[in-house]
């Protein structure tokens, strides 16, 4: 299978081994690996890490090569979901769910 692999990343943003959801502080979390790379195969990541981990950790050569030196990646699921019905801004809500709150005490 073809792969892309990301050498030389600033940043690559949003790493976490545990994929479940994410709840109060947790999500105020921003986990980085600097000076990293990333393989993506298809449309799956199949490896991540350090660039001094690369030729160990890599599990095959990729077809496909992109230095991103100086850039930030973030490959991850971003809930971007809206109401339309609501016209009001809702930022303050969301910096109330990183602190904890219930849905309950946000709404009061």
């Amino acid at each position: 299978m073809a792969g892309l692999l990301l050498t030389n990343i600033k940043q690559l943003v949003n790493i976490r081994e545990d994929t479940g959801p994410l709840y109060g502080n947790e999500m105020s979390e921003l986990p980085c690996i600097e000076n990293a790379w990333l393989l993506v195969e298809g449309n799956e990541i199949a490896g991540y890490g350090r660039m001094d981990s690369l030729k160990k950790d890599l599990p095959k050569t990729p077809s496909d090569q992109t230095d991103c030196s100086g850039r930030l990646v973030l490959p991850s699921w971003c809930d971007s979901h809206s109401h339309l019905v609501y016209a009001g801004s809702r930022e303050n809500e969301f910096v109330d769910k990183i602190r904890g709150h219930s849905y309950a005490e946000i709404k009061m």
